[in-house]
């Protein structure tokens, strides 16, 4: 698919790497729904982009806010033919702590937005992918999802962090074969340490030591840097069915 002939729903789109994905998409002629709850955050980012992205506050685990959502963008492009899910949370919790027991509730929480939410969004959506008109190749569509290393090396208090990834990881295979006869490709991106606000109350010193981590090159990632995998990946028909890593060669370690 064309860069330019992008319709994106970018959930998570009003800050971070959703953000970035939402500007370069615009940046390249594409249009983009910036998806999310921060309301000021997607006001202004959507005036900012002049027409060529709209902002509609949605929570993702809900059917009637996403099926609302959907409508608009239909209604605001004409269609929607690519999804970039990056809404998510990463609280921390052992699960067996100094006050007992993780609770129930909290677990249930991140999985509830992280892999729930990003699994409504697609099944909502590929409804109306499914009737796109296919372009040369026979393409209508391109799911883009955002799972994390930690799906592979979940850390110490990382459990529903981790395992709500791992799950979207998961749904990657699944979904591209199912999809495939619609057209339709599926692709995961885990990316690893970037800098995104959940870094801004970080000392700077702090900051500079967690991107020594990483083996080459030795800082954290840059938000425009996956916004230019996601590209490539919506430009490229035969990146389907895979999880691609974007870590820097990073391994984490258990704390």
């Amino acid at each position: 698919m064309n860069i330019n002939e992008a319709i994106v729903f970018v959930t998570g789109g009003a800050s971070g790497l959703g953000e970035a994905t939402v500007r370069n998409i615009v940046a390249n002629g594409g249009k983009a729904t910036i998806i999310d709850l921060d309301a000021d955050k997607g006001q202004k980012l959507a005036a900012e982009l002049e027409g060529k992205a709209i902002f509609i506050k949605t929570d993702i685990t809900d059917e009637a806010s996403v099926s609302e959502a959907i409508n608009e963008t239909i209604k605001a492009f004409g269609t929607v033919n690519t999804i970039v899910n990056c809404a998510g949370i990463a609280p921390p919790g052992k699960v067996l702590g100094k006050n007992g027991p993780l609770a129930l509730s909290m677990f249930e929480k991140v999985v509830q937005i992280n892999l729930i939410g990003t699994f409504n969004v697609i099944r909502l959506v590929v409804e109306k992918m499914a009737q796109n008109n296919p372009n040369d190749l026979g393409e209508r569509g391109v799911i883009i999802n955002v799972a994390s290393i930690a799906a592979f090396e979940g850390q110490i208090g990382q459990a529903a962090y981790a395992a709500s990834k791992g799950g979207i990881v998961s749904l990657t295979l699944p979904l591209a074969r199912e999809f495939a006869a619609l057209g339709i490709r599926v692709v995961t991106i885990a990316p690893g340490l970037f800098w995104t606000p959940m870094f801004d109350s970080l000392p700077e010193k702090a900051k500079e030591s967690l991107g020594t981590l990483v083996p080459f090159p030795p800082r954290l990632g840059r938000p425009p840097e996956f916004a230019q995998l996601t590209q490539q990946i919506i430009e490229n028909p035969m990146l389907n069915g895979t999880t691609i890593r974007l870590d820097g060669a990073i391994r984490m370690q258990p704390k």
